[in-house]
Parts: structure tokens; C-alpha cells; sequence
């Protein structure tokens, strides 16, 4: 990690801890004066270990989380994004520890504290974030020269002169020959015989070597020059033109390979996720199965045909499987599929219809509360689905993906998932896939569970459960 972006860091850790600990030691300490029942000033907190594991554990949580996954110095509202659902699942988590060591420690207590604390942090944040963004501007942004005027470099110097990504201050660029026109606002300092005068001159920290594919040969020369001078080189190469979506990097000898179709969901992440839906999958089917089966017999009274419809689905990298629901509509409802309309007044494609008349009275009832779709448990035990994930496309669908949204299907699709806690069915197919594709470059386990939480909200409004 550059050092400016390990003093930035470091400079979040330390306070979060710090205060987490002050704030705890003052709300213990003025605890008996709160409202609520009297205590001794010993019976607030049994253990003094808490005051340990209390600042640690909340670390602990927000690194996983990501909170301090940062390179330069976002804006505070972008860093309160993940902070308030980071928060909420370490005051769950320390709730759930107290519970299991310490039961004696007040409760008021713990409510008090997690108020306080939590507006300390927003504070000390406003704070922080003003002191660093004053030192980013004068003393710990990397200053750089971008070695090219290619298009790639063009935008990457557009990029940083408007500030993103910060961290980085624009000193100019550089190229074996002075362009006849300046492809950004950001100065020509020389070309490459004087370039590493221009790295002392101008204190240059990084140079960014931005090249096409036919000066690539002539780089070899500039590196060795660069080599006794004090900078950094990187090397950049554009693939806006390719789909990609999750990049690799990959050393065999002397040869770098970038990978650009790498599964987004991988190693611990793939071990966190599957063990995840193990769990909780097999609880829910061992606590709920005297339910499936009065549901089952409620649609065989109600309708013939099975209780179970299964459907073909493609799943994880394409590969089609067998989902599971409960029967919600008429046997051979496909045979009135010319009942229906297939297109909205905007002649867009319907693929589910408000009000559909193939559809039973429990099956109504069913997909008013999404109950139809418990047995898909059973495809998440299987490995087929995930409890979280991109709805599960039919084939035909698919078949009229555009190349971007393949990217949906890159994870394993999930019985809910970003779409379903936005909008459902009210939202036509093209929104539905570009918010499944945001869920896919934006993946994490704590997006998993926040999706669970914000799906028992849906459910319960019931927008868009038809």
C-alpha cells in the first residue's frame, strides 16, 4: 500500500478505536445518573475485558466490511454508505456477545452507548475528513507524470484533474515527441531524453507509462533510464473496449496476463457465501417443513395438478438447472398463454402479468407473500441457487441478453437479491437486469444480508408480489 494511503488508513483505525474506547468509558461512567434503573456504579459493566473487546470487535467488523477499503479520501457521504450497515451489524454482533459472556452488562447501558458512539463517528469523520483533504491537497498526494498521449491517457488525466481518483496530483505528461496539440489541460513538461530531470525537478513520485501497442517497444529503454531515479513506474493498458468483469492479475516467469472474465465470487468470499446459504437453508427448511406440507395440500385442494412446478433456469456461468416453486397457477397455463397480453403499451415484452387470470386463489395468496418460492431452498441446499443473487433467468430470456448483461449470470442466481428489494416486478426487464448486474460488481457478504433485511420489508409492502 502507498504510504499515503497507509497514513490515511491508519489515521480512521486509530480513531475509530480510540473514541469507541472514550465514548464506552464515559457512557459507563455516567451511566448510573441516566434514566433508567438505578444501578451502582460496579454493576454497569461486570468484566473491564469489555472495554477491550468492544473497540476491537467494531475494527474487526468494519475492516470485513470494507469500511476502511479506501486509496485516497472519499467524501463523507460516500464513506457513510457502508458505515451505518456496518454499524447496525457490529451492534448485532456485540449485542449477540454480551448475550453469551457477560448477560449481567445493562442493556440501557448498551442502547446509550451505541447512540453516542455512533455519532462520535460521523463527527470525528467530518472532522478527520476535513484535516486529511487539507494534507491530501498539500503534502500526501502522489504527484505523477502520465508518459504518453494516448486516448487511454488523455482520460486518465482527465480523471485525476477532476479529482478522481483522489490521492493523485497531476504534475503534467510526457512523450518522446512534443504533440502538436495538448490533449489535456495538463502541461507538456518535456519529452523522454529529460525525463528524469523532470522526476527531480518537479519531485515526481509516479510515473505512469500510457502506451499504444506500437510503442510498447520503445519502453524498454524508458524503464532502464527511469530505474535511478526514485519513482514508481506503472503501466497501464485500456480495456474499455472489452467486456470484463472482475480483473486478474497473473505473473508466470516474466510474462504479466491479465484475466478480465474472472469469477466475481471467489475464494474466502465463495467459502463465506456457500457456507452461508448452507446454514441458513437447513435451518429454515428444518423449522418450516410442517408449513411446506400444509401449503402443498392447500394447492392440491385448491386446483389440480402438483403442488411442486418445476421450471428450467440458467444458473452460474450459464449452466441451466431445474428450479423449484410452489404450483401458483391452472395446470397447462401455457396452453392460454394467447389469453394474455405479451407486450405493454410501450411494446415492451411482458414476462409477468398483474392480475393474470391462470393464476389459483392460493396462488394468489402465495405470491402476495412470496411464499411460492420456498421451495427453492431446496435448490439452494442443492449448490443450484444462492439466497442472494440475480433472479433466476428463464432461457429465452436470455437469448435475448445484449453482451453486457451476461454479466448477471456470472454469480449464482439467488431466491432474492438488488432487484427484488427494488421495485420487483414493477420495474421492466432491462432495469431488472442492470440492477442484478450492479449487484455482481458490487458484491459482498454484508450486501448479502443487508438484501435479506431490506427483503422481509418488501415482502411485507408487498410492491410488486404478483
Amino acid at each position: 500500500m502507498y504510504k499515503q494511503y497507509f497514513r490515511n488508513n491508519l489515521a480512521i483505525i486509530f480513531s475509530d478505536f480510540l473514541l469507541t474506547l472514550l465514548t464506552l468509558i464515559i457512557t459507563a461512567f455516567f451511566r448510573p445518573y441516566l434514566p433508567g434503573e438505578e444501578l451502582a456504579a460496579s454493576e454497569v459493566i461486570p468484566h473491564y475485558s469489555i472495554y477491550i473487546f468492544t473497540p476491537l470487535s467494531l475494527l474487526t467488523v468494519f475492516t470485513v466490511a470494507g469500511v476502511y477499503n479506501f486509496r485516497s479520501i472519499p467524501k463523507l457521504v460516500d464513506q457513510m454508505r457502508g458505515l451505518f450497515f456496518s454499524y447496525a451489524v457490529w451492534g448485532w454482533f456485540l449485542v449477540g456477545a454480551l448475550y453469551f459472556s457477560f448477560r449481567e452488562t445493562s442493556r440501557l447501558l448498551v442502547v446509550y452507548f451505541a447512540i453516542l458512539n455512533f455519532a462520535v463517528l460521523i463527527f470525528s469523520r467530518y472532522f478527520l475528513w476535513k484535516f486529511l483533504v487539507k494534507a491530501e491537497d498539500n503534502l500526501n498526494a502522489a504527484r505523477v507524470v502520465i508518459f504518453g498521449t494516448t486516448q487511454s491517457s488523455c482520460n486518465l488525466c482527465d480523471m485525476i484533474l477532476k479529482g478522481l481518483p483522489g490521492g493523485y496530483q497531476l504534475v503534467g505528461f510526457s512523450d518522446f515527441a512534443e504533440p502538436d496539440e495538448a490533449p489535456t489541460d495538463a502541461p507538456f513538461l518535456g519529452t523522454a531524453d529529460i525525463l528524469p530531470d523532470i522526476i527531480k525537478k518537479n519531485k515526481i513520485d509516479i510515473v505512469i507509462v500510457s502506451l499504444d501497442q506500437t510503442s510498447l517497444s520503445c519502453v524498454s529503454q524508458l524503464v532502464t533510464e527511469l530505474i535511478r531515479t526514485p519513482v514508481r513506474v506503472l503501466l497501464t493498458q485500456d480495456y474499455s473496449s472489452l467486456p470484463f468483469l472482475e480483473l486478474e492479475i497473473e505473473r508466470i516467469g516474466n510474462v504479466v496476463m491479465v484475466g478480465i472474465l474472472e469469477p466475481v465470487i471467489n475464494g474466502w468470499n465463495k467459502l463465506f457465501k456457500r457456507t452461508f446459504d448452507l446454514v441458513i437453508s437447513t435451518l429454515v427448511l428444518m423449522i418450516l417443513w410442517p408449513f411446506l406440507i400444509i401449503i402443498g395440500l392447500a394447492i392440491k385442494l385448491d386446483s389440480k395438478g402438483p403442488a411442486i412446478f418445476t421450471t428450467r433456469r440458467i444458473g452460474n456461468a450459464g449452466k441451466p438447472f431445474t428450479m423449484y416453486k410452489f404450483r401458483t397457477m391452472f395446470t397447462g397455463a401455457s396452453d392460454f398463454l394467447d389469453t394474455v397480453p405479451v407486450v405493454d403499451s410501450q411494446s415492451r415484452n411482458i414476462f409477468k402479468l398483474k392480475n393474470d387470470p391462470r393464476v389459483t386463489r392460493v396462488g394468489k395468496f402465495l405470491r402476495r407473500w412470496s411464499l411460492d418460492e420456498l421451495p427453492q431452498l431446496f435448490n439452494v441446499f442443492k449448490g443450484d441457487m444462492s439466497l442472494v443473487g440475480p433472479r433466476p433467468e428463464q432461457p429465452f430470456i436470455t437469448q435475448q441478453y445484449e453482451p453486457w448483461q451476461w454479466q448477471r449470470i456470472q454469480v449464482p442466481p439467488g431466491i432474492t437479491g438488488w432487484w427484488q428489494v427494488h421495485g420487483r416486478c414493477e420495474l421492466p426487464m432491462h432495469l431488472n437486469t442492470h440492477l442484478d448486474t450492479y449487484y455482481v460488481a458490487n458484491y459482498s457478504i454484508l450486501l448479502d444480508i443487508k438484501i435479506l433485511f431490506l427483503t422481509i420489508f418488501e415482502v411485507i409492502k408487498g410492491r410488486g408480489a404478483y
